[in-house]
């Protein structure tokens, strides 16, 4: 088998996107007892801490002081964009109650990748096209109830919102590319993120220490799993997988979002909505793969 295709790849592909997909129902739960700057909050400072061990067994070596200064730099304008787009996304899963839903619309966010960077003057190939068409299809049938109608709610537009910010997100890591130290870039917008976190919640919402220890696992979940471990496993996958066989194994995590919603919260939703998820799985799937053409 390929290096770059390995069983070891796959694993650690899978496992990210099975954590995180787990993550949105953490996050339900998480919202029943604190508020969004708090949760994320604690949930950040929690992943940069998890991620200083990690940092420290995986590149201990990096010594160059430019790569240092750009992993710094590209970290906290990362984070800032991770803080945006965490804070939309946790008012989204608190207002549409719905870890299944969060999964796939937030998935939006690597369909909406490649058609930013057209506008950012890159080629975007046909197949981008025809997937946010399936994406913006699957996303109707989501909001779209039987009884009422289209019903597009403010939690789905916070939602939307957070897939256009992890977008940018993920074009602000693609800028730097291999300028940067990538464990050390992770740790540093967790803790961007968290310090952001922290000031916003100290400024507008009330912290109270039973709301948080009623949130633990939630939030261990979150800082730990989520961060720590997902991340960890990401970084070890890409290094084992083709960039495209790693973003269609990533992508599996809106799936996994509704499987944790079902079997942890016992979501439900109605056919035309997971006609819906289908749709938005599937242009996710072609956006992210790169045909080849003859020369």
């Amino acid at each position: 088998m390929n290096q770059k295709n390995s069983v070891k790849g796959i694993i650690f592909c899978l496992t990210a996107a099975v954590v995180w997909g787990f993550a949105f129902a953490a996050q339900a739960l998480g919202a029943d007892h604190l508020e969004a700057f708090t949760f994320n909050g604690a949930r950040f400072w929690l992943g940069a801490l998890a991620l200083i061990p990690v940092c420290l067994i995986f590149e201990k070596n990096g010594h160059d002081a430019k790569k240092t200064k750009t992993t710094v730099i590209a970290g906290i304008c990362a984070g800032c964009a991770l803080f945006t787009a965490s804070w939309l996304q946790q008012v989204g899963i608190d207002l549409t109650d719905s870890a299944g839903k969060a999964g796939f619309i937030t998935g939006l966010y690597m369909i909406i990748v490649p058609i930013i960077g057209l506008l950012l003057g890159r080629k975007t190939g046909m197949q981008s096209w025809i997937g946010a068409l399936l994406g913006v299809s699957g996303l109707f049938f989501i909001c779209f109830d039987m009884s009422s109608g289209l019903t597009f709610t403010k939690g789905d537009i916070f939602l939307v919102a957070c897939a256009v910010v992890f977008a940018l997100h993920i074009l602000i890591i693609d800028r730097f590319g291999d300028n940067i130290y990538s464990l050390r870039f992770s740790m540093t917008q967790f803790f961007a993120a968290a310090v952001l976190n922290t000031v916003m919640a100290l400024l507008f919402e009330e912290i109270a220490l039973s709301g948080i220890v009623l949130a633990g696992i939630p939030i261990l979940y979150c800082g730990i799993m989520s961060t720590g471990v997902a991340y960890t496993c990401q970084t070890l996958g890409q290094k084992y997988s083709e960039p495209t066989a790693a973003s269609i194994l990533l992508s599996t995590e809106s799936v996994f979002s509704a499987i944790g919603g079902a079997l942890i919260l016992n979501e439900r939703m109605q056919p035309l909505a997971y006609l819906g998820c289908g749709l938005i799985f599937a242009g996710i799937l072609l956006s992210q793969i790169r045909f080849k053409t003859k020369a």
